[in-house]
This record gives structure tokens, sequence and C-alpha cells, in this order.
């Protein structure tokens, strides 16, 4: 949780990418989603989202989730809420 928004942080090849842990379809926990390269399946439903952007790969969501810039400070993550 960050400032009250739910928050995964995803480690690919190196590079981290946060996005809103709340699938769109209806609200399914992306962090405990399967990560393929850059997407991200939601285990409820199997809808898809890209980690560097939170767009909609496939459905049933049709809408995207939000993205944050997120970067390591030593052993800190800082997610930059807007």
């Amino acid at each position: 949780m960050v400032e009250g928004t739910a928050v995964g942080v995803f480690n690919v090849s190196g590079a981290l990418h946060a996005i809103e842990a709340k699938c769109t379809h209806v609200g399914g926990p992306l962090e405990q989603g399967v990560v393929s390269g850059t997407v991200v399946t939601c285990p409820w439903h199997g809808s898809q989202f890209d980690l560097t952007s939170g767009a909609v790969r496939r459905g049933p969501a049709n809408r995207p989730v939000r993205s944050f810039p997120v970067r390591a400070e030593g052993v800190s993550l800082i997610v930059e809420l807007p």
C-alpha cells in the first residue's frame, strides 16, 4: 500500500515496474498474477496488463491500470504517486 493505493511492484530482468494492484475488471489481485515478460495476468479472470504502461493486453478488463515511476534506494523502493 502506498498512500492508500494498492501497488504491485515487479522486477523484470532487473527493471522495476509499479502498477495499481487491482484489476480493473472486478478488482482481482494483480500482485498475485503470473508474469510473462512485461505482462501480468490477473489470477481471477485472466485479464492481462502491460507492466510498463498499465495498458490492457487482453480482457475481459477494458480499462488500463495506473502505472507509477518506481526506483530502488538502498533496501527501499520509492513509488511516486501522482
